[in-house]
């Protein structure tokens, strides 16, 4: 069953077809990986869906419906949620507070911040419970600015998940980490995905995550859907691999 429909999605910057009239979908509890070269119309895609671009023409339904006018926070209480490639956390508040400040956000209680949160037990137990879940626990009571960049990448995943999402959109969540930090990494956001039944559409640029961790991969190129298939049918097509794959190349 489909999560999230967009129908004839159209954004147009001058003679850009950066959105090209796309048809796209998310299932129920699947994780999706979008490739395409840069360019290629991914985040373009995404800005749309998550609120902070309006599409030109088209329509985007969410759980049967209708949001494709709806604003940035109208969406996130839908159960939209994202992540970015650039992390963008409060450098100067510990892990905990950066997701705590989101939960209270999420629950309409930040004009009341100073005099609730010291008191409010539940929110900070959801937290620490929350970096738990990304492996992050012990690093709670340390300042957001002197994690590691994969710690960063987790953090911030971990923030757009406290928003309670049904769909995670994930902005190239490898970027910028070492070789060695990508697989723990996927093997953590993955894991809590599918553990809650949360569906995950994943920019990605890395081959090797793309197919590793996938239910089902959707290419672009400028600006329309290339193609849509099971890891194992990308492999196959042959206009993926060569518009794409055969300069990214899998490993």
């Amino acid at each position: 069953m489909s999560l999230l429909v967009t129908k004839n999605l159209v954004k147009y910057f001058g003679d850009t077809h950066a959105v090209d009239h796309v048809d796209f979908t998310v299932k129920e509890r699947e994780v999706l990986a979008l490739i395409g070269s840069n360019g290629a119309g991914k985040t373009t895609l995404v800005n749309l869906i998550s609120g902070l671009f309006p599409p030109d023409s088209g329509q985007i339904l969410f759980r049967g419906q209708d949001v494709t006018h709806e604003s940035v926070h109208g969406r996130i209480s839908a159960g939209i949620a994202r992540s970015f490639q650039l992390v963008n956390l409060f450098d100067q508040l510990s892990a905990l507070d950066n997701v705590a400040l989101t939960i209270f956000s999420r629950e309409g209680k930040t004009r009341k911040l100073a005099s609730l949160a010291s008191a409010d037990h539940a929110v900070w137990d959801e937290a620490l419970e929350i970096l738990r879940l990304f492996g992050l626990e012990g690093k709670a009571q340390m300042l957001a600015g002197g994690v590691s960049q994969g710690e960063r990448k987790l953090l911030d995943v971990a923030i757009a998940y406290a928003l309670r999402p049904k769909l995670l959109f994930l902005d190239e969540p490898t970027s910028g980490v070492s070789t060695r930090e990508k697989t723990p990494i996927m093997d953590t956001v993955t894991s809590v995905v599918r553990s809650r039944g949360i569906s995950a559409a994943i920019i990605e640029h890395d081959m090797d995550v793309v197919f590793n961790y996938s239910d089902r991969i959707v290419a672009m190129h400028q600006g329309a859907i290339l193609a849509d298939g099971t890891p194992d049918e990308i492999r196959r097509n042959e206009a993926v691999t060569t518009t794409l794959i055969g300069t990214t190349g899998p490993r």
